[in-house]
């Protein structure tokens, strides 16, 4: 919606507007009546009809378009139910099938319900296909292996789908129908396939209607080339023929253009084009042409780094979008990236894939969930493989189904590498024996989700190991082999749910990461406290119980260390004092006193992230505890009574600390500013708290403590059921301390409901200069939003009403003002020149509504929403605005 109204003028901007409020207003709905249901349910996920992929554009006329045309019109057209599309490797058959998906979702609707796309591995099977469709239509084939009846079920949810075209691309084999489960389509049904393959008999074999695609023209290769490579190339003296012959050696593929064309962006030095003219020339006797031209750019990259990350990426399945974050841990742990602190590695790791995409060897891409990721072309990847067979060796069967783990004569003892990830693998048995590979530094066994035992032996000659990775499988207990591995320096256990035992790891000196991270260890590993190399160590939502004494103290390198936050761990502020590396920290203190103990070492300095929580969460974190962050939390925590009546300060807060969230405490204070007597909070930007009694203001203010709330950008309030304000004097003696002027100065967001004690929200007409979203709901006794009464008067006796003063504030950066279910709220002192949008609902006592109630309504205006019996009652001093308004408010 926010696309579309970008692209609309401001009345029909009015339009989307009213479409947004009738989601919310639908949302709220069902959120109440969901409210009623058991906690337990059956969700039907919502009707998925395709996504728009990302794609490059063509010009009209050119040979991929008219291919699109010719798909298009068998599209259209009633005879032709299969169309395959057929051509050499990088030829753009992908490329022009995204358009014809992205078309069909524009254009298409009144013909068909669905597009359907799925990415097929050239090692697919009956059943990694039927899997492969039955994700992208949300159907869960896991409990069943037997491909007949999983054929069955997906053949029913496909029927669901009415008229659909599914698009399979990349086929490399003849499938049957019956056998995956796919309708056959049909006049009858509606629906059409369209599938892409490098081979004519997959087409044939299909009984599909064959459209080859063909290369590109010697024009539309040059100019996709000058579009690739960027600048004005062809105007440097003496270097057009030479640019034109290297665009030559390219054979008119896009894939081969496109990676090349990378590889020498930027270069304007003539003398490096033609040296990269006889480089390629000299590729083209190679047996395999296309692998020797995209060679060409992974040697052009001329940094090992660069091509061994590259290298890395062939580790993962084909077509598999991989997740930058663990890709770069991967690199960090490969020490393919190494130096700096944590936030500088993954920083760098970024860098390092960037320029890759910008070399056209990889392509950046988002999943459905927003998570950012990297794909490698599968001809790209195939280099990639061709390359690791020799030197660096690598063995790569990653995501092809299978179901034991390859045959002792594949591990040779030259290996570097070896991947089996997103396999089926149940189990390495001690038959199999210790393969001998003295020189094996990774190994990925990750996402077997079935691998549930390693034979004891199978790691005892593989002496070099550095990386090893069983994530997602379903281990019990690991090999005692483990234990000698000397030069391991990264063991991931992560989401080993069943995993119960782990052998000694006394002699693991040179472990630096270790992640058991949603394991189901229930007891520190023996000999944690020896790993003096440590600098990672992720023991978050595991199923452990505590953490003996003495242990964290002494891991006195680390630099990251999560600990659950859920249930069961928690740890003593006195050992993290040891801990003076550490740059992220999340976990919970033991107490209260513990927590002040770390609190006050950090007066020296301390990590640059942390989340410092007392009392465990209810299983859901709260979205305003944020991981890059530095977070108080407290949650289903209460500040001893006798703490508060001894008058010592019961909580510290780092002085840099930029969240505070507070969810379901008992914290027998009046006002939060007890909180900061030892040390005052500095850089609070963001003030949560939930679900709490006892705080009647937010704060008291005075000269050591109002910088404080000068700094605040967001508060959100929700069910603080005692709260009668949001500040205080501190009466100290007479007179009483002054407020500041500008308090709130740095206020963004502000959102307070279920907050039934509170009268007036801000006082003495604070600036609010930088506030920009105002949300206030359920609020019973709330009668002004921003008033002039003095604080004198704040205890709650007050002015009467009819003495209140009230004035038009100026909130310049106002963009969305709700106003919802307040009783007593009689007027909004507010003129917002930024006005995007105002909910105002079950307010029955207000009279006027200032910020449109002005000669002409806010420029930026965009939606209105009135109820009816407000909108018919309120007093208008304009009512030609009043009218012109009536045009976009939503019934």
């Amino acid at each position: 919606m926010k696309q579309k109204a970008r692209n609309v003028g401001f009345f029909s901007r009015a339009c989307i507007g009213k479409e947004v409020i009738q989601v919310i207003e639908e949302m709220q709905k069902l959120y109440r009546e969901g409210r009623k249901l058991p906690v337990d349910l059956v969700i039907s996920l919502p009707k998925k009809n395709g996504e728009i992929l990302l794609t490059t554009t063509f010009g009209e006329e050119t040979t991929p378009e008219k291919k699109i045309v010719e798909i298009w019109a068998c599209l259209m057209d009633g005879e032709e139910r299969k169309i395959g599309v057929y051509g050499m490797g990088g030829i753009g058959k992908t490329t022009v099938m995204k358009h014809i998906n992205n078309q069909l979702l524009r254009k298409g609707k009144d013909k068909f319900d669905d597009v359907i796309w799925v990415t097929v591995s050239k090692a697919s099977s009956v059943f990694q296909l039927q899997y492969a469709v039955a994700c992208e239509i949300n159907l869960d084939l896991s409990r069943s292996d037997d491909e007949t009846k999983r054929a069955s079920k997906l053949y029913a949810e496909l029927i669901k789908k009415g008229r659909y075209v599914l698009i399979l691309d990349d086929l490399w084999d003849i499938y049957r129908f019956e056998e995956v489960g796919i309708p056959e389509p049909s006049a009858q049904n509606g629906c059409k396939l369209i599938l892409t393959t490098r081979l004519l008999s997959v087409c044939l074999g299909m009984s599909c209607k064959a459209i080859q695609m063909e290369r590109l023209s010697d024009k539309e290769a040059l100019d996709l080339f000058m579009d690739t490579v960027g600048g004005d190339i062809l105007s440097i003296p003496n270097l057009e023929e030479t640019v034109k012959l290297v665009v030559k050696e390219c054979a008119n593929l896009p894939l081969a253009i496109v990676t090349i064309a990378g590889s020498l962006k930027g270069i304007d030095d003539s003398n490096v084009w033609k040296t990269a003219l006889e480089d390629l020339g000299a590729s083209a006797k190679g047996t395999n042409e296309i692998f020797e031209k995209l060679k060409f750019s992974y040697d052009r990259l001329n940094d090992k780094n660069l091509q061994n990350c590259l290298l890395c990426c062939a580790l993962y399945p084909e077509d598999y979008e991989i997740e930058l974050d663990l890709l770069i841990e991967y690199l960090i742990a490969e020490e393919i990236i190494k130096g700096g602190n944590r936030q500088a590695e993954l920083e760098r790791g970024k860098a390092m894939l960037k320029k890759l995409v910008n070399a056209c060897l990889l392509e950046h891409t988002t999943t459905r969930y927003g998570q950012e990721c990297v794909k490698m072309h599968d001809l790209i990847r195939d280099m990639a493989i061709q390359i690791t067979s020799d030197s660096p060796r690598f063995l790569v069967e990653a995501g092809v189904g299978l179901k034991f783990i390859p045959e002792e004569d594949n591990w040779k003892e030259d290996l570097e590498k070896v991947s089996l990830m997103r396999n089926d693998i149940l189990d390495i048995p001690s038959s199999f024996g210790s393969p001998n590979c003295p020189r094996l530094s990774t190994l990925l066994l990750c996402a077997n989700h079935h691998l549930s035992s390693v034979s004891n032996n199978f790691f005892l000659l593989m002496k070099g190991l550095n990386l090893l990775d069983l994530s997602k499988t379903s281990i019990e207990n690991l090999p005692e082999s483990i234990s000698g591995l000397a030069s391991l320096t990264t063991l991931l256990l992560r989401k080993c749910k069943k995993l119960k035992y782990v052998p000694s790891l006394a002699k693991l000196t040179a472990l630096k990461k270790l992640d058991f991270y949603e394991s189901g260890i229930k007891e520190v590993p023996q000999g944690m406290e020896k790993l003096v190399k440590l600098r990672y160590l992720d023991l978050d939502k595991c199923k452990l119980e505590m953490i003996p004494d003495g242990i964290l103290c002494q891991l006195s390198s680390l630099r990251s260390l999560s600990l659950n936050q859920e249930c069961g761990t928690k740890i003593r502020g006195e050992e993290l004092i040891h801990l003076r590396k550490l740059e992220i920290l999340s976990g919970v203190l033991y107490d209260h006193n513990s927590f002040n103990a770390y609190v006050r070492s950090l007066k020296a300095g301390g990590p640059t992230y942390y989340i410092l929580q007392l009392g465990f969460t209810d299983g859901i974190m709260w979205s305003a505890v944020r991981k890059w962050a530095k977070v108080v939390y407290l949650v289903n925590f209460n500040i001893p009574e006798s703490v508060v009546a001894a008058g010592d300060c019961p909580l510290l807060l780092p002085k840099d600390v930029e969240i505070l969230a507070i969810k379901r405490c008992r914290m027998n204070l009046s006002s939060l500013s007890k909180l900061t007597s030892f040390i005052n909070a500095t850089n609070l930007k963001w003030c949560y708290i939930k679900y709490c009694g006892e705080i009647e203001y937010l704060f008291s203010y005075s000269s050591t403590i109002s910088h404080l709330l000068q700094t605040l950008e967001v508060l959100d309030l929700e069910a603080v059921w005692d709260l009668r304000g949001l500040t205080r004097a501190e009466k100290l003696g007479l007179p009483t301390v002054p407020r500041p002027p500008d308090i709130f100065s740095s206020l963004r967001k502000v959102r307070i409901g279920l907050c039934n004690n509170i009268r007036r929200l801000f006082r003495n007409a604070s600036p609010l200069p930088n506030l920009e979203d105002l949300i206030i709901f359920e609020c019973d006794q709330l009668i002004e939003i921003i008033s002039t009464t003095s604080d004198y008067h704040e205890g709650g006796g007050g002015i009467p009403n009819n003495d209140i003063v009230v004035i038009d504030v100026a909130l310049p950066k106002l963009s969305n003002l709700h106003l919802i279910a307040l009783p007593k709220l009689k007027s909004i002192p507010v003129i917002a020149d930024s006005l995007q949008q105002i909910i105002v609902r079950e307010c029955p006592n207000l009279e006027r509504i200032p910020p449109l109630d002005r000669e002409s309504y806010p420029p930026s205006l965009q939606c209105v929403y009135i109820g009816q019996d407000l909108w018919e009652s309120l007093e208008w001093d304009h009512p030609n605005t009043k009218a012109a308004i009536q045009a976009m408010r939503v019934q």
